[in-house]
C-alpha cells in the first residue's frame, strides 16, 4: 500500500487510517489505504492503481449518512472531499462531487438563484446527495439536477441526463452502477435574494430546533415507510432515550441515533436492529435503512 504515495506523491493518502476521524457518527474501523483525489485526473490515476493492483475500491463522499463497521474497509478507500470546485454559468451551477451540499445551496443563494433552498441544512456532499437522491422539506436533488458527470471503474467518462439517473425516493441509478460521480450540473432559476435568504433561514431554524445537531450522528437512519412517519413510530413505541453502549435514540428527534458516549459502529447496528424489531412487533411496519452501511465486522 505504501507504494501508492511513491507512485502518486501529489495525491493525499494515508495507510491504516482510522475512519472514525471522518465519519459523522465518529465510529468506524481502519481503511487499509485512504486516498483524497483533488480532481478528475487524480481520480483516474487512483482508478488505474486499483485496477493494476487488483485492489477492492470503496468510494465515499463526506461520510455523513454512513456507518462504517468496526472491522474497517479493506483495499483502497477514495474519499472525494478534496474535490470542491463550484462554478456558475447564468442559471446553471456545476459542483464537484466533494463540495458540501450546504455550501452549494449558499453559493446558489449568493448568485440570486432559487431551487436549492431545501438543501441548506443537508450535511452531505454533492456526490452523496446524488447517490441517495437527498431531500428535505419537500425538495429532492432530482428536482434541480440537469446532468451528472461520472467515471466508470474502468476510467471511461460518461454524462447522464436527469432521466437516465433513475431517481426515486432515496434512490438513484448510481447505487447499483459502481460509477464514480465527478460533478453535477444543477439547473436553477433566477430569484429574489431576500426571498431565498428568508426561506433558507426558516429551514435552518426548523432544523436546528428539531434535530440533535449537538451530537455526532448519521442523520436520518431510516427511510420513511409509506403511510407513516418513522420518527413518530419510534416515539410512540417509547424508545426515545433507549441506549445500547454509547448509541442512543435521540430524545430530541426519534429518527436519529446519536453518539452520546464513545459509541461503536456495532452499537449503532445493534440499535438499528432493535428499532426494526420493535416497530415490526408493534406495528407490522418494516423499517428500511436510509443510512449506507459498509465495511467488515470486527
Amino acid at each position: 500500500m505504501e507504494q501508492f504515495s511513491a507512485e502518486y506523491p501529489e495525491i493525499r493518502a494515508f495507510t491504516n487510517e482510522r475512519l472514525d476521524k471522518y465519519t459523522y457518527t465518529k465510529t468506524g474501523g481502519v481503511a487499509d489505504l485512504l486516498v483524497f483525489p483533488k480532481n478528475r485526473q487524480e481520480v483516474e490515476a487512483t482508478l488505474q492503481y486499483v485496477n493494476d493492483k487488483g485492489l477492492p475500491l470503496t468510494v465515499l463522499g463526506n461520510a455523513s449518512n454512513l456507518i462504517v463497521k468496526d472491522g474497517g474497509i479493506r483495499g483502497l478507500v477514495m474519499m472525494l472531499t478534496d474535490m470542491v470546485s463550484i462554478e456558475v454559468d447564468q442559471t446553471r451551477i456545476q459542483a464537484a462531487a466533494g463540495a458540501p451540499l450546504i455550501e452549494v445551496a449558499k453559493f446558489a443563494r449568493d448568485q440570486h438563484l432559487t431551487g436549492l433552498e431545501f438543501a441548506c441544512g443537508i450535511p452531505g456532499s454533492i456526490g452523496g446527495a446524488v447517490f441517495m437522491n437527498a431531500g428535505a422539506y419537500g425538495g429532492e436533488v432530482k428536482d434541480v439536477i440537469e446532468s451528472v458527470q461520472v467515471l466508470t471503474r474502468q476510467g471511461d467518462f460518461k454524462v447522464y441526463d436527469n432521466q437516465s439517473c433513475d431517481f426515486s425516493y432515496r434512490h438513484s441509478h448510481f447505487q447499483s452502477s459502481d460509477e464514480i460521480v465527478l460533478s453535477v450540473t444543477f439547473q436553477l432559476k433566477a430569484g429574489d435574494l431576500s426571498e431565498i435568504s428568508n426561506e433558507m433561514d426558516r429551514l435552518t431554524d426548523l432544523r436546528t430546533s428539531k434535530q440533535p445537531l449537538e451530537y455526532p450522528s448519521c442523520g436520518s437512519v431510516f427511510k420513511r415507510p409509506e403511510g407513516y412517519y418513522t420518527g413518530k413510530l419510534i416515539q410512540d413505541a417509547g424508545l426515545q432515550g433507549y441506549r445500547i453502549g454509547g448509541a442512543e435514540i435521540s430524545r430530541k428527534h426519534a429518527g436519529f441515533i446519536v453518539n452520546v458516549d464513545h459509541a461503536t459502529a456495532t452499537d449503532y447496528l445493534q440499535m438499528i436492529e432493535y428499532i426494526q424489531a420493535t416497530i415490526w412487533q408493534l406495528n407490522h411496519v418494516q423499517l428500511e435503512t436510509e443510512v449506507r452501511i459498509i465495511g467488515e465486522d470486527q
